[in-house]
């Protein structure tokens, strides 16, 4: 552990962590985290399986019921649930589900907690850089204004959603999370598919800015947001140095240390394959992270390479 976390650690009562969207990248990370540092971790899940390394209790957003026992104990909470944005198209069905799983499961959460005297200390929400919408090379802290896109309407009401958790007295960081760099999942794998083959591409002319971040970094954000009193508000959950698609493309040749020929996707082709969803790859959000670095915070991976270095070697 870091001196802080150390520190945390020790002076926190703080022990026993429900984490909703539990199985996902982020989810599974964190648990691996938590648990690794002492702490008891719990997920919240559709299919109960108390005797999992993290014990799965059952929650059913359609029938807004949840296992009173889940929040038993509970010290804070993390809510990441809800439908993976670039799973697939977004057909009218599958936009709604998107909303829907953010909204109805922060709405069950806030009434599950609202009717029980004993409450957690903390309910960390998750929220995205989507928030911004496509702006250019606007630079975006957190009080930048939301966009006008289909994402951006997602994030306001997921965001609009734990308000109920933080009018009960509970403190609610809510944490707009950037690309999350990880061979495991996300967008790495499918940006990385072709270099083997010594052949990379970025999307349209790639310059749209991409708010990167290292696995272990937005983990590490959400953490501390857990055990920080003094974490209240929003914070954006990006490095330092957001970069362009192009750049990104060239920094994944580099971290493999060999020459690649670049190859641009054009624009139109990502339209016509993703329909509305190619805003994911085509939308330039220059997100930072100033809260936190308003706080002194310190990010294990500040730059690229090394950042994509430290993935492909530990498979992270």
């Amino acid at each position: 552990m870091t001196f802080f976390e150390t520190y945390f650690f020790y002076t926190n009562t703080m022990k026993t962590i429900l984490i909703t969207g539990g199985t996902g990248l982020l989810g599974m990370r964190i648990s691996f985290l938590l648990k690794e540092k002492g702490f008891t971790v719990r997920h919240l899940s559709r299919t109960e399986n108390l005797n999992a390394i993290y014990p799965a209790y059952k929650w059913d957003l359609n029938a807004q019921t949840i296992d009173p026992k889940a929040l038993d104990e509970v010290d804070g909470i993390i809510h990441l649930a809800g439908a993976g944005i670039a799973d697939s198209r977004w057909t009218k069905s599958r936009k709604k589900a998107i909303l829907d799983s953010r909204i109805n499961s922060s709405k069950l959460l806030t009434k599950a907690l609202k009717e029980r005297a004993d409450q957690p200390k903390v309910f960390v929400a998750c929220s995205a850089v989507g928030y911004y919408g496509n702006r250019k090379d606007t630079i975006l802290d957190e009080k930048a204004s939301p966009g006008t896109c289909f994402m951006s309407d997602v994030c306001v009401k997921w965001e609009q959603s734990v308000e109920g958790i933080r009018s009960i007295g509970i403190r609610t960081p809510i944490i707009r999370v950037g690309i999350v760099l990880s061979t495991k999942g996300g967008a790495l794998p499918k940006l990385n598919m072709t270099y083997p083959l010594r052949v990379g591409s970025y999307f349209g002319n790639g310059q749209q800015y991409y708010p990167w971040i290292h696995l272990d970094d937005i983990c590490q954000i959400f953490i501390k947001a857990l055990l920080n009193d003094k974490m209240v508000g929003i914070y954006n959950g990006t490095a330092p140095s957001p970069v362009t698609n192009k750049q990104l493309a060239q920094a994944i040749s580099k971290a493999h240390h060999q020459k690649t020929l670049l190859v641009p996707a054009p624009s139109f082709a990502a339209k016509t394959l993703l329909g509305e969803m190619s805003a994911v790859v085509l939308n330039s959000t220059r997100a930072i992270p100033k809260a936190l670095q308003e706080m002194q915070h310190t990010f294990q991976f500040s730059d690229l390479i090394p950042a994509l270095e430290d993935l492909f070697k530990r498979k992270l």
